[in-house]
């Protein structure tokens, strides 16, 4: 699961252009995209569509409004639905609101780390049943912190989720957004940052995105060359020692190489699929 594309619940004529634009997620939004006023009518869209979400290979998340806000509980219904594969919970901040909605559905929560607050508790936040994997709202935070948005100022944070999520023993985290729609070199950037950090994945606010970051978190050829190189000479040293490409091959540098193999299997399957 590489890309996250966000498509907002109050326009129920983008939904099929978003389950076809290759992202291997879409998250319905019924919060910050949809207006107050519109909050009911985008719950019925999320509805009528239901049909539509569980006909199609893609995984259909849905991004409710935050506990103690008065859509809340109206929002989370829609979880039981068969077409909704998982609950993207917003303003995470504390075990409390996870444990509610860990009591309304048994299917996978995603929450959404976007305050200081969220990024401080993140590992208790983390290791609540029910947790898949965290997202990073990295425009939210950036607001609750009043600082700059630039990748120097998130490191911390970002640091912060990605150890939170291995010490629970999760799916790797998804990076937030590029706000730049149509800046394909600063989506790439980012992108390979945030990989390179230890993210899984990215959050992506429009459908042109969704390429570059598949690619981002994708194993290159050159990668995945490399990897069958070093898992087949360590096979045929049946456990001695073995150098490839002048480097040593030791267990951890191993065990790396098994993972890229086997992701760069999996993406070609769900491609093929």
């Amino acid at each position: 699961m590489r890309s996250f594309l966000f498509v907002p619940g109050s326009k129920p004529e983008r939904f099929a252009k978003a389950l076809a634009a290759g992202a291997d997620a879409v998250i319905v939004d019924l919060e910050d995209a949809v207006a107050e006023a519109d909050k009911a009518s985008a719950r019925a869209h999320v509805a009528d569509a239901i049909r539509t979400f569980s006909a199609s290979p893609v995984r259909v998340l849905l991004r409710i409004n935050g506990a103690g806000t008065p859509w809340f509980e109206e929002d989370l219904s829609l979880a039981a639905f068969d077409g909704i594969d998982g609950v993207v919970l917003p303003k995470a901040e504390n075990p409390a609101a996870l444990t509610a909605v860990a009591a309304a559905t048994a299917k996978p929560i995603l929450p959404l780390i976007e305050s200081a607050k969220g990024v401080w508790n993140a590992l208790d936040v983390a290791r609540m049943p029910g947790v898949e994997r965290l997202l990073f709202g990295s425009v939210d935070f950036e607001l609750d912190l009043d600082c700059d948005g630039s990748w120097d100022a998130l490191l911390l944070a970002r640091s912060r989720i990605v150890l939170a999520s291995r010490v629970a023993g999760i799916l790797f985290p998804v990076d937030g957004v590029t706000v730049a729609i149509d800046d394909q070199r600063q989506l790439a950037e980012d992108s390979s940052k945030a990989r390179s950090l230890g993210f899984g994945g990215k959050l992506c606010i429009h459908p042109r995105q969704v390429a570059a970051v598949n690619a981002a978190f994708s194993p290159s050829a050159d990668e995945i060359a490399k990897a069958r190189r070093i898992v087949d000479a360590y096979e045929r040293a049946e456990g001695g020692a073995v150098s490839v490409d002048g480097r040593m091959v030791d267990l951890p540098v191993l065990l790396k190489a098994r993972r890229i193999v086997s992701l760069a299997e999996s993406v070609r399957g769900s491609e093929q699929g």
